[in-house]
């Protein structure tokens, strides 16, 4: 494999020129970008066809992977909106002068260069990608082979659409899809200023113990529903099955149903039928597996189900005494991705959502609402789970870092 180092020193020195690039010129680019999405869907979805002919035809996180029209469409919108957010950089955040007439401003400006290592869904490459052209940041891709045909085809609309607005195209590259190029990004410290990992817990875990360059994290999510016993059990049947079924292979599926022992019986009754509609495989506690016994897809749980991420119809379940022993739960087994409760209890809810350390908490919701879009930020990067810099959807007004401007009349110290 050739070294991809002159790809990286190419990309920081285009970064230069994506900070100097006008305000018409980054929104156009963006413009263009949704546009030719759309109009070149056939192509991005004949790319994806390829890919998806290499995987296992049942692995149920194929669903990452595919692209359709409607996903196009969608992945259009959401640069489209981009283009339309106030750019984060070049905002005065603090303005002040000094007794000695030293004039002292501090700014928001890009990141540098923003390496990018993530797993199978192309969308990613089109958003990150056109997060870092508004935010004016160098943006360097690592996408999984899994996606390798499908991210050749979107880096190719990406540079179109820069050059054809005046900036240099290498300010956004796509890396070899082979795992070795990472020691490579590990090791650049002098020319990529951030990196960030998006995809699987071993993934993330594995470049946050290995890169020299610093890492924000992406977290994977192990996301909880307790259903307290003041819950609406209507509303906590919605709320569990949208929760787990909408989209089981993205972060913010739930993957741990908790159901206080007092409402169980009947919560587990009439929630059995909707969980047998989506073919929804259960992993049960003890008490669990009792009350839901003759349920189809049931199976015993063990200590690791509790800790597992599935990104597939698959769910454990466990029945809690009170809010005391689910918030002990949560404590243990939480990725701190999203968490929620269904009560009519508001004080029970509010004690969840100050004592759960999360970057999402919700109350009488579904966890799947965590993400960018839905909070009305555009389309984020991935879902920040620690606590330096970002917290939560890792969206555009977080693809800054400050600088302070001097200006003086000859003073000297």
């Amino acid at each position: 494999m050739k070294k991809v180092e002159p790809l990286i020193i190419k990309t920081y020195k285009a970064a230069v020129h994506i900070r100097r690039a006008s305000e018409k010129q980054i929104k156009d680019a963006l413009r263009l970008l949704s546009g030719l999405l759309v109009q070149n869907s056939k192509v991005l979805i004949k790319a994806n066809e390829k890919d998806l002919a290499k995987q296992d035809p049942n692995n149920p996180r194929n669903d990452r992977l595919l692209l359709n029209e409607q996903r196009i469409k969608a992945i259009a919108n959401a640069v489209r909106n981009i283009s339309r957010l106030p750019d984060p950089a070049g905002k005065v955040l603090e303005k002040k002068v000094l007794p000695n007439k030293l004039l002292l401003e501090k700014v928001a400006v890009p990141l540098g260069v923003v390496g990018a290592i993530y797993e199978s869904r192309p969308n990613v490459t089109f958003d990150i990608a056109a997060l870092c052209i508004r935010s004016r940041n160098g943006c360097l891709l690592k996408g999984s082979s899994e996606a390798d045909n499908t991210n050749k085809a979107a880096i190719k609309l990406i540079k179109q659409a820069l050059q054809e607005n005046g900036i240099d195209p290498d300010c956004v590259s796509l890396l070899p899809s082979e795992r070795e190029v990472v020691q490579e990004l590990f090791t650049a410290t002098r020319y990529i200023d951030v990196l960030i990992p998006r995809g699987s817990a071993s993934l993330i875990e594995f470049v946050r113990k290995n890169s020299q360059v610093p890492v924000i994290e992406t977290g994977a999510g192990v996301c909880h529903v307790y259903v307290e016993k003041e819950a609406d059990i209507t509303k906590a049947i919605n709320i569990a099955v949208n929760a787990k079924v909408s989209r089981p292979s993205v972060c913010n599926a739930a993957d741990t149903l908790l159901v206080d022992a007092a409402v169980a019986p009947a919560f587990l009754t009439a929630v059995q039928p909707q969980l047998e509609k989506y073919g929804v495989e259960v992993f049960a506690d003890a008490a669990a597996y009792k009350l839901l016994k003759g349920y189809k897809h049931l199976q015993k749980a063990t200590p690791e189900h509790f800790d597992t991420e599935f990104q597939s119809l698959r769910c454990a379940v466990k029945v809690v005494k009170d809010l005391d022993e689910a918030l002990l739960h949560i404590q243990e087994h939480s990725t701190r991705h999203s968490e929620a409760i269904v009560s009519e209890n508001k004080k029970q809810c509010r004690r969840f959502m100050q004592e759960v350390d999360a970057a999402a908490v919700y109350s009488n919701a579904s966890t799947r609402f965590t993400d960018g879009e839905e909070f009305g930020l555009g389309a984020e990067i991935g879902i920040s789970t620690q606590k330096l810099h970002a917290r939560g959807p890792f969206a555009l007004e977080k693809l800054v870092t400050e600088k302070w401007m001097i200006t003086g009349n000859g003073q000297t110290r």
